[in-house]
């Protein structure tokens, strides 16, 4: 798991230039590309730190423990995600490390669970979420793995790991050419998806560092807007006003569903998905709430009003994005 992160960390930094270019959907910021480069980093150093700490007696297990480790990763990631594309990888995340939980090692029918847990609710998080996008590859993954895991009777092999890992990626791949087709936008600037782009190198990752292979370069050869020589096409779009606001928020159920209805209303690009599995003494989750509005102030006012919500963030939408650009809650 530590393998594959630092991996997905050093593959997105690579290619988050060529992410940004191409992404135009749902907002034309082309910063695909650094959402995801930086939320996977948070997951990738959250490993990194847990494997510096001594284990405290007693939770040895813990560091064998496939789930556990990934939920760190997880909750790290959903702690500091960027985006769109940052926040669904991290609901990702989160879910897939459930049906590992316990385990110490990875097999193909416990990964092909994994896979399916987590585009499940990545799908779920999102209030309106549409095919040709990441969800799309997330799906096709997890298909696959399902798929090829199903003709394996139990198989808990490496070999039979390695089979699923292959058709995921494959997956993957196809539905990224698919992406394209999917979106009006997408069709008109002739380009595959960024977020779904980003999946398809991570879940390579995952196959090259658990199978101990390279990665595959030629995955994204003759992708559409993909080459180098290709422009920023994002540029070429008008630019996008209103703001995107994050927060994480602790929320009795009842709540949370009043608070994504609400900001449905508000806006668009709603995602909330709740962040650690158990509840507070007195019944409320803690979520992560992501959302694209005209006007951060009645949003804010809003989510304050349920709750006192941490880690504000209040972006502009609009090109360029200056990465000195962000602006407190208590700035506006």
């Amino acid at each position: 798991m530590k393998r594959w992160l630092g991996k997905a960390e050093t593959a997105l930094g690579n290619h988050s230039d060529r992410l940004n270019a191409i992404n135009i959907f749902p907002v034309a910021d082309g910063d695909t590309g650094t959402n995801l480069y930086l939320t996977v980093r948070a997951a990738s150093r959250a490993l990194q730190d847990a494997a510096a700490e001594p284990a405290p007696a007693g939770h040895h297990a813990q560091h064998n423990d496939v789930g556990a480790v990934l939920a760190r990763a997880g909750q790290a990631a959903m702690e500091q995600a960027k985006g769109n594309s940052g926040t669904l990888f991290s609901v990702f995340l989160c879910a897939a490390a459930e049906p590992l939980a316990g385990h110490a090692r990875l097999t193909s029918s416990l990964l092909a669970a994994a896979l399916n847990r987590a585009q499940i609710r990545a799908w779920s998080a999102l209030s309106d979420p549409v095919p040709g996008t990441m969800l799309s590859v997330m799906e096709a993954a997890g298909r696959a793995a399902a798929a090829v895991d199903a003709g394996q009777n139990g198989n808990d092999s490496n070999h039979a790991l390695g089979l699923v890992l292959d058709a995921a990626v494959e997956a993957a791949l196809e539905a990224v050419v698919r992406t394209e087709g999917q979106l009006d936008a997408l069709q008109a600037a002739h380009v595959v998806d960024a977020g779904g782009v980003g999946m398809l190198l991570i879940l390579d990752c995952l196959r090259s560092a658990v199978l101990g292979e390279e990665l595959r370069s030629e995955l994204l050869d003759g992708l559409h807007g993909y080459d180098l020589q290709d422009p920023h096409i994002h540029t070429d779009m008008p630019d996008d006003d209103g703001v995107e606001v994050m927060c994480t928020i602790s929320l009795s159920p009842l709540d949370a569903a009043t608070l994504r209805q609400r900001l449905d209303e508000l806006g668009d690009s709603v995602i909330m998905s709740q962040v650690g599995p158990s509840a507070d003494a007195e019944g409320r989750y803690r979520w992560r709430v992501h959302v694209h509005v005209p006007d951060p102030l009645p949003a804010l006012a809003m989510i304050r009003s349920l709750g006192d919500p941490a880690d504000v963030s209040v972006s502009e939408l609009a090109l360029p994005r200056d990465p000195s650009g962000e602006v407190s809650a208590e700035g506006r």
